[in-house]
């Protein structure tokens, strides 16, 4: 699955109330999980769009990589709730 980049979809901005964030330092949660294949040439860039047609520029690259093991998620697992679904069924296939 070396053609494959896993994207964060993610939130917009918020700031914890918690502690004080300098500007730019915005928590940002993930909304989904997508997958996107590669740009043409570059097996680390990801390519315009997603498995599910989104457009990936806003998107953040995930650091892991989709697993090659058979039988484990693609996915890292602590994201398995906001997994696209659409996504997901094509890399099951």
């Amino acid at each position: 699955m070396s053609d494959i980049v896993v994207v964060y979809e993610l939130d917009k901005p918020t700031a914890t109330r918690s502690s004080p964030v300098s500007p730019g330092e915005e928590e940002r949660p993930v909304r989904r999980v997508h997958a996107a294949p590669t740009a043409p040439g570059m097996p680390t860039a990801t390519g315009p769009r997603t498995l599910c047609g989104k457009d990936t520029f806003a998107m953040e690259t995930a650091r892991c990589s989709p697993s090659e093991h058979r039988g484990a998620p693609w996915y890292p697992t602590e994201y398995a709730s906001v997994v696209c679904p659409d996504c997901d069924a094509v890399m099951v296939i």
